[in-house]
């Protein structure tokens, strides 16, 4: 039976087993003995382990596998691989499902089998194996330099100081960032403790902002959050979150949202002007557009406090954030107008939304336009703002072509709750005019026609 002859394309890109960095098909490798590797101590895991084949393939997940590994059945690299009388080879498994679905033809030729008896392509198999187990005990290896690496970093933060400090900082904050090896062997080694040390009220904002880069890149349990929550090492991360680089402030605003969520915080801890005004900086920055999402969401998350939500609105943020809507994408959006929503559930929210010019038909233009949660959002705030001022509010927002926008809302399939408070804002709406300067206010005759 002809063995598998594997043509120009399949040739092995990067397989330098022979140490000379050649493209090496089949026929070269056998020739030059780099399947031998078994013998050689290429594929052990010391002391004469031998390697899983599944195992390695699952653990590495590679994008890109030389063709000659693939199943052309199903796609995947193959493990038990066996030729036909055809010359072509398959995984075992798959061959014998196509076998047992009563088909007696090779899949890739179509050519009918004169002979439906698998050979085992041990050649191609032992080039498989050894090509990953390459690849994965070169990954190994790599994990374990960088466990290691991220170990001796933690030994010397312990030690040193100033300049050195923040040297082994940007290190580790590189390490962990890249590799999630190096974040757990910080997680188990208590390098959270040592991060957590590091920040207090004397502490450089150089060695604050690297630390809080790999805080952000680490998953913190309750006890590590809490350490984090004491006010002078709060205090630090905002005043890094006003003055740090755009990459340093977002981290400190992940790291600070990430902190909020604990069940235990105290809202009383983040009340802070200085912190709101510098996520409100973030947000509004359009140089560096990446911070609008992370400062935004860190909003959402304060506006849960009352104590922030007043705070909020003492700083002018609903005007600014009123005037960024039109600017914003769909998922910024949505988690302004949940913050403009949220705003209205204190006088002065509903007071600063009604008294800015550009509420009503900006939240009029957001109806049924990028979501039901952001129809939902606007209109609770239209809502809000007519019910407070209901004579000067419903001209503004029917100028505005509100009418429209609700009837839309009312004939669509969305939430019954919206059509509810569609129709009852409509009905708001038109309390202070007959049914024929109503109609013809919002220039509804066409729509009735």
């Amino acid at each position: 039976m002809p063995m598998y002859q594997p043509s120009k394309r399949d040739a092995l890109p990067g397989f330098d087993g022979g140490g000379d960095g050649q493209i090496l098909d089949l026929d070269t490798a056998v020739k030059d003995g780099v399947l031998g590797g078994v013998d050689g101590g290429i594929v052990g895991g010391g002391a004469g382990e031998k390697l899983d084949l599944a195992k390695m393939i699952q653990e590495l997940d590679l994008s890109e596998v030389p063709s000659v590994f693939i199943c052309p059945i199903s796609l995947e690299p193959m493990q038990d691989p066996v030729t036909l009388c055809t010359g072509q080879t398959y995984e075992r498994s798959n061959i014998l499902k196509w076998f047992n679905l009563g088909h007696f033809t090779c899949p890739t030729t179509m050519q009918e089998l004169w002979d439906d008896s698998v050979t085992p392509n041990t050649t191609l198999y032992r080039l498989i194996y050894t090509w990953f187990s390459q690849k994965y005990l070169l990954m190994k290896k790599r994990s374990e330099d960088v466990q290691g690496r991220a170990s001796e970093l933690l030994e010397t933060l312990k030690k040193v100081k100033g300049q050195a400090r923040v040297q082994a900082l940007k290190e580790l904050h590189q390490v962990v960032a890249a590799h999630a090896t190096a974040r757990k062997a910080v997680i188990d080694e208590g390098g959270v403790s040592v991060m957590s040390s590091l920040l207090g009220p004397f502490t450089s904002h150089a060695v604050g902002s690297e630390v809080i880069g790999i805080l952000v890149s680490l998953t913190l349990d309750s006890e590590s959050k809490k350490n984090l929550m004491q006010p002078a090492k709060l205090s630090l991360m905002v005043d890094i979150l006003n003055e740090g680089s755009i990459e340093t402030k977002i981290n400190c605003t992940r790291l600070i949202e990430s902190l909020i969520e604990e069940k235990d915080f105290r809202s009383e801890i983040i009340s802070s002007h200085s912190l709101l005004v510098g996520v409100m900086r973030l947000v509004k920055d359009k140089r560096h557009s990446n911070g609008i999402l992370p400062g935004l969401s860190l909003l959402r998350s304060l506006c849960l406090h009352k104590e922030v939500r007043n705070l909020l609105v003492s700083i002018g943020a609903v005007s600014q954030l009123v005037e960024l809507l039109s600017s914003l994408d769909p998922e910024c959006s949505e988690l302004a107008l949940s913050i403009l929503d949220a705003l209205t559930s204190i006088p002065e929210g509903r007071a600063a939304l009604k008294n800015c010019s550009k509420t009503i038909p900006s939240m009029v233009s957001h109806l049924m336009r990028i979501s039901e949660n952001c129809t939902q959002y606007a209109l609770s705030v239209l809502w809000s703002v007519c019910n407070l001022a209901p004579e000067e509010c419903s001209s503004l927002a029917l100028d505005a072509g509100l009418a429209a926008k609700l009837l839309l809302v009312i004939q669509s399939g969305c939430n019954p709750i919206l059509k509810q408070q569609s129709a009852e804002l409509l009905k708001l709406c038109s309390l202070n005019y007959s049914d024929t300067i109503f109609i013809s206010k919002c220039k509804l005759t066409r729509t009735i026609q």
